[in-house]
C-alpha cells in the first residue's frame, strides 16, 4: 500500500524519459568568452529567479586549520560567497572521518559531530550572516522570499552513532534533515564505496564487510523514513545503495555523486543505480570535483594514475584500479600521491561537469538531477571554485541549450520536490 501511495504522490512531479530527456550535448560548446552580453543578462535573470541550492558542503570550524578552504582562508560556502554567487541554500554535512570502531572511537566521532553541529547553529544565530536554519521546503522558500540565505543540516557517517540508531532521533531533533550512513571506510551500518586505504600498513579494508547494509543499517533506513528525513546514498557501496532503494518508502538523493560510465571510480554511480534512483523519484546531485570528473577512457591518464599509485605505495591489484585517493588516511602517503597527479586533471571545467548532468538527463530525465558541490573537501574546478562562481554554471547550462524551467529544476526545484515528499510521507 505504501508503494502505491508514493507513486501517487510523486506522479505529478515525475515525467517520462521521452518527455523530459534532452539530447546529449557534446562537451564542446561556445567558450565563456563567446557568450555575448545579452545571453549573460538572460543567465543572470534565470539565476536570480531560481532557487539555487548546493546539496552538499563540508563544515569549516573557525580557528581550525584546513587545506580545503579558499585562498582567503574562508569557507568556500561562506555567507559572503553565497551572496556573491546567488546561492540561496547549502546543505552542511555534519561529517566525521573514519577511525576506530570501539567505544573510545565512537565518543571521539560524536564529539566531532557535535562540534560541527554547533558551528552551523552559531552561523545561523549570528544576525550578521543573514542566515536561517531550514527544517522544511517551506522554510527554504520563505528565506529566499525574505532575502536571507539558508543552511540545512546534513549528516554523514554513522560512525558517530556507534551502534545505536537512537542517535538518529537526537540529530533530527537538533535540526538534521539529510542523512548519509557512510563516508570513506565501512562502519557498523553499511559498506562504503571507498574502503579505507591504511597508508602506514599498505593495506585496504575488504571490498565488502556487510554485503551492503548491516541489520543496523536496515533499521536506520526505516527510522530515517519515519522521521521524515531525506536519505542520501552518496558514498554507499553499490550493494548498499541498491538495498536502500529497495527498502525506502520515500525518494532519496545522492548529494554529491557523478557518473561512473564517464569517470570510472567507485565513488561514482553505475547505470543500475542511476536507473533505480529515477524509478524511486530521487535526485542525483553532480559535484564539481576533479577526481570524479576526469576522463577515465583516456589511456594516458590511466597510466599516470597507475604510476602515481605505485609511488604512493597503493597496491596495484586493488579492486578499484583507477581510484584517485584524495582522502587516504595517512597524510604522508596522501601528499605523495597528490604531488604525483598534480596537473593531471587541469582540463576539468564546468563543461565537463555538465557532461555528467547531461548523462543523467538523457538517461532518467530532467526531474532527477541537481548540483552538490562537496566544497570544503577538495572540490572545485575551473569556473566553479566556490559558491561565488555559481552563476557560471547557469551560463554554461544556458549555452548548452537548457531552458529556464530546466535550470530551475537543476539548481533546486528537484530537491524541493523530494524534500517535501520525504516529510509528507512520514506525516
Amino acid at each position: 500500500m505504501k508503494r502505491v501511495l508514493i507513486s501517487g504522490l510523486l506522479a505529478a512531479g515525475l515525467c517520462s524519459l521521452a518527455a523530459c530527456s534532452h539530447d546529449m550535448k557534446a562537451s564542446s560548446g561556445p567558450s565563456a568568452a563567446a557568450i555575448d552580453a545579452s545571453n549573460s543578462e538572460t543567465a543572470e535573470s534565470i539565476h536570480k529567479r531560481a532557487f539555487v541550492l548546493d546539496a552538499h558542503a563540508d563544515i569549516e570550524i573557525p580557528g581550525h586549520e584546513s587545506r580545503y578552504v579558499g585562498p582567503d582562508g574562508l569557507s568556500k560556502v561562506s555567507p559572503k560567497k553565497m551572496r556573491a554567487g546567488g546561492v540561496d541554500a547549502v546543505i552542511m554535512a555534519v561529517a566525521v572521518n573514519p577511525g576506530p570502531r570501539n567505544e573510545a572511537g565512537y565518543a571521539i566521532a560524536r564529539a566531532k559531530a557535535d562540534e560541527e553541529l554547533a558551528a552551523v547553529l552559531a552561523m545561523t544565530n549570528d544576525p550578521n550572516n543573514n542566515l536561517v536554519l531550514a527544517l522544511s521546503a517551506d522554510d527554504l522558500l520563505e528565506a529566499q522570499a525574505e532575502g536571507k540565505g539558508a543552511l540545512i543540516l546534513g549528516f554523514q557517517n554513522a560512525r558517530s552513532l556507534g551502534r545505536d540508531i537512537s542517535g538518529l532521533d537526537e540529530f533530527h531533533a537538533a535540526g538534521v534533515r539529510v542523512f548519509a550512513l557512510t563516508h570513506m571506510g565501512h562502519n557498523d551500518f553499511a559498506d562504503s564505496s571507498r574502503p579505507l586505504f591504511i597508508g602506514e600498513l599498505g593495506t585496504h579494508e575488504p571490498e565488502e564487510e556487510h554485503g551492503g547494509l548491516s541489520e543496523l543499517g536496515v533499521q536506520a533506513i526505516h527510522r530515517i523514513n519515519a522521521l521524515g528525513g531525506l536519505i542520501d546514498i552518496s558514498q554507499l557501496s553499490k550493494a548498499a545503495a541498491m538495498q536502500v532503494l529497495s527498502l525506502t518508502t520515500a525518494p532519496v538523493i545522492a548529494s554529491h555523486s557523478n557518473i561512473r560510465q564517464l569517470t570510472d571510480v567507485s565513488r561514482n554511480l553505475s547505470d543500475e543505480e542511476i536507473d533505480k534512483i529515477g524509478e524511486n523519484g530521487g535526485v542525483i546531485h553532480i559535484a564539481p570535483f576533479k577526481a570524479y570528473l576526469f576522463d577515465s577512457s583516456d589511456e594516458a591518464v590511466i597510466e599516470q594514475i597507475r604510476a602515481a599509485r605505485k609511488i604512493a605505495g597503493i597496491q596495484e591489484d586493488y579492486y578499484y584500479p583507477f581510484e584517485l585517493y584524495w582522502e587516504i588516511e595517512d597524510t604522508t602517503v596522501q601528499m605523495t600521491f597528490l604531488r604525483s597527479v598534480s596537473g593531471l586533471m587541469d582540463s576539468v571545467d564546468v563543461d565537463v561537469m555538465i557532461d555528467h548532468i547531461d548523462y543523467v538527463v538523457k538517461r532518467i530525465g530532467i526531474d532527477h538531477v541537481g548540483i552538490g558541490t562537496d566544497f570544503n573537501h577538495g572540490s572545485g574546478i575551473d569556473g566553479f571554485q566556490d559558491a561565488s562562481e555559481a552563476l557560471n554554471v547557469t551560463r554554461r547550462l544556458l549555452a548548452r541549450g537548457y531552458q529556464r524551467e530546466d535550470i530551475e529544476k537543476i539548481w533546486g526545484g528537484n530537491f524541493l520536490r523530494v524534500f517535501r515528499a520525504a516529510q509528507s510521507l512520514a506525516e
